[in-house]
């Protein structure tokens, strides 16, 4: 019996010992995380220092606003002041929508927080058009464009062009002859003429072909304003106010502006002006799969669609290999198509970027449109945070 007593004791403390032991360990692992964690954000903390510090230095040139999103907590919002009035002055500065450097107008709407997001507007539109096709099930990426586009003065002789479809434009595969790669002050820019134009709609309907549709990417910001104009076909209203209820009005956007075409269109390719706090909402709905407050705005398939790389490779001339989805870039991607960054880019220095893997938001509002500044915050995600996040 005294053997029995004894062995029990025993058996007592080294049970006790076990589990005093697996809670130190555990301690000790939560400790080692919480330090790993620490070392991490201020590892995180120190470039964006460094980079911010870049930036009051010009190495970046004109930069309005930078924010960093972590784990939807902002780690990094910092404003910079521009002269704009005095660094312009030198060019024309007429007061027009389209003139980018009236200080009216650009990057800030008539002296407001809204900044222009040139071509961050095709990614929206995206958004929108995924919105409006789940819940219009006639409808999906397959259907033809020209029957969509039931106000145009043109009637197409090429039958090539009545093969495009809604998911040709979305991947910029529409086969129209366009070209957008030069300066957007050269006269012969089909982006200049298409803002210098009466009627937006017909003149992207005016260019002829020369690729057979879903074949060849050619950028083409022409393609977006048809898929504005499909919108309002499918939903009869105007993209703004299809906007305003499906998309602003759920994420709490109450200011913002969308330039008007003289054809009483709105500028999908490049029109709206957003504050940054409402252009990080943007990237927290897409990281959150298209949900807002539990709430689904946009489905998950189409964000998942629209955010991979479904053309690889499509600027050679670039010195990453990007991919392009519905309307978004992708910066990083992996061999077997998973998207590391994507992002929403636009004239003079406007970047969304989203890394899912890490939680994670970059916003630059720019204006550099006389000047190429030393570096370009296009890479300050891919070559600068990312590579401290993965460091151990």
């Amino acid at each position: 019996m005294k053997t029995l007593i004894n062995m029990i004791k025993t058996l007592s403390f080294l049970t006790l010992f076990i589990i005093t032991l697996i809670g130190c360990n555990s301690k000790n692992k939560e400790s080692i995380k919480d330090t790993q964690k620490a070392t991490s954000q201020n590892a995180l903390s120190a470039v964006i220092d460094s980079i911010h510090s870049d930036i009051n230095n010009g190495y970046y040139g004109l930069i309005d606003r930078f924010m960093v999103i972590k784990n939807d907590e902002l780690l990094a919002d910092f404003k910079y002041g521009q002269d704009y009035e005095s660094i312009f002055k030198k060019y024309d500065t007429t007061n027009h929508q389209y003139n980018f450097n009236s200080t009216d107008w650009h990057p800030y709407y008539k002296e407001t927080e809204l900044h222009t997001l040139q071509s961050v507007t095709k990614s929206i539109t995206s958004i929108l058009v995924g919105i409006a096709l789940v819940l219009n099930k006639d409808y999906n990426v397959s259907n033809k464009a020209m029957p969509l586009l039931n106000d145009t003065h043109i009637t197409p002789k090429d039958k090539r062009k009545q093969n495009i479809s809604i998911e040709d434009l979305l991947t910029m595969r529409s086969g129209l002859q366009w070209n957008e790669e030069t300066d957007h002050n050269d006269t012969t820019n089909d982006c200049y003429r298409l803002e210098s134009s009466d009627n937006w709609i017909d003149y992207v309907l005016s260019k002829p072909m020369d690729t057979i549709p879903g074949t060849t990417f050619v950028y083409n910001g022409g393609g977006t304003v048809l898929l504005g104009k499909i919108i309002r076909t499918i939903t009869n209203k105007r993209i703004d106010h299809w906007a305003e209820e499906k998309l602003f009005e759920p994420l709490g956007i109450t200011d913002y502006y969308w330039k008007e075409t003289p054809d009483g269109e709105i500028d999908t390719e490049g029109g709206l002006y957003l504050k940054a706090e409402d252009l990080a909402k943007i990237g927290s709905l897409l990281l959150n799969k298209g949900k807002w407050n539990g709430k689904q705005i946009v489905s998950e398939s189409w964000v998942t669609t629209s955010t991979s790389p479904l053309l690889k490779n499509v600027k050679p001339q670039w010195r990453n290999v990007t991919g392009y989805g519905y309307q978004w870039w992708i910066p990083k991607y992996t061999d077997n198509g998973k998207t590391n960054i994507y992002s929403a880019n636009g004239y003079g220095g406007q970047y969304l970027m989203m890394a899912p893997e890490d939680n994670l938001i970059i916003i630059f509002n720019g204006w550099n449109i006389n000047d190429e500044p030393q570096k370009s915050t296009y890479s300050v995600l891919q070559d600068r945070i990312i590579p401290t996040l993965k460091k151990k």
